[in-house]
């Protein structure tokens, strides 16, 4: 059973199909699987349980917003502490990941690809149907495994409000 919404988001103008439900804040974090740069399954829930998540959507590493989103995310991740820990998931794929990261020298947060399962998009509202890519999210894990903060962007280009997040996860710590 597939939840799919369209019209929520533009893409180059267009309306485009999303699939999945939106996440609120007090619902359980919905687990998922994800690929690391080795390429290996990652279960980010089951392995941060207990601390505090960042859980960043991006439509792709090598456009500028995003690009500035996960470099502002890298430079926030010392002052966060080590209960707190930051994923910035994207279609892209693992070794485009590990190329973005190693060239802008991100190495404080976790990058994720959706791009094989597509389990975080469909299970967070995030699956651009038409055109396979995340719509920019961010989600707030408390250590209590449910949502603390969520919020979508209501256009691709659009930043977060990293203020709102950053004292989400301060609350949640």
């Amino acid at each position: 059973m597939t939840n799919e919404r369209f019209g929520l988001i533009k893409f180059d103008g267009v309306d485009q199909t999303i699939i999945g439900p939106d996440i609120k804040a007090g619902d359980k974090a919905p687990d998922f699987v994800a690929v690391g740069q080795d390429w290996s399954e990652a279960h980010p829930l089951q392995t941060s349980a207990g601390e505090v998540l960042i859980l960043a959507a991006v439509p792709s590493l090598d456009t500028s917003v995003c690009d500035l989103e996960t470099r502002r995310f890298n430079k926030e991740a010392t002052q966060l502490g080590p209960l707190v820990h930051i994923y910035v998931i994207s279609m892209d794929l693992p070794f485009a990941q590990k190329r973005w990261c190693g060239a802008a020298g991100v190495d404080r947060i976790t990058t994720l690809s959706d791009s094989v399962h597509a389990d975080f998009g469909t299970r967070y509202g995030c699956l651009i149907k038409e055109k396979r890519l995340l719509r920019r999210a961010v989600f707030v894990i408390g250590r209590d495994g449910k949502v603390a903060y969520a919020d979508y962007m209501a256009a691709l280009g659009n930043e977060l409000r990293y203020d709102d997040v950053l004292a989400a996860v301060k609350k949640a710590l």
